[in-house]
């Protein structure tokens, strides 16, 4: 048992999953570094100068500045500005995925759409498979000019 789970650990499925997992967690943390610190702080100039990670209701009646002041008076509260930001995290993660697929599937149709190059051909005499090299069949000897 322990031989068959060292030949299933060592296989590559589970080593590219691990990559995978690894690559994904580093791709996640780019991201969100995109989009809080790259797009965020332009749509708040656009929108009019609006910081969404301190976009929150405060839900003990209590207006504070900042979310760091509210979570720091121990207020609960709905933090709506955060999670506008991990949904467009997550759109732009998903359209991420869904450009890398598309292309793997397309560069999968080219290899499965090509013929594979023929290793015999037909001896045009007596119609027996030969060598695509061969210049006379070996099972009539006619001379094969193809």
């Amino acid at each position: 048992m322990l031989k068959d789970f060292k030949e299933f650990a060592v296989k590559g499925n589970v080593m590219d999953l691990a990559v995978g997992v690894i690559i994904g967690g580093a791709f996640g943390k780019i991201v969100t570094s995109l989009v809080n610190d790259m797009i965020m702080p332009i749509m708040g100039v656009l929108i009019g100068k609006v910081d969404f990670t301190n976009l929150f209701i405060s839900l003990d009646g209590t207006k504070y500045q900042s979310l760091s002041m509210a979570k720091d008076a121990g207020a609960a509260t709905l933090n709506y500005g955060v999670f506008i930001n991990t949904i467009i995290e997550f759109l732009i993660i998903s359209f991420s995925i869904f450009i890398v697929i598309r292309q793997l599937n397309k560069f999968n149709k080219k290899q499965e759409n090509e013929e594979p190059k023929p290793n015999t051909k037909t001896c045009p005499y007596c119609y027996t498979e030969i060598n695509p090299k061969a210049t006379k069949c070996p099972n009539c000897t006619s001379v094969v000019n193809e």
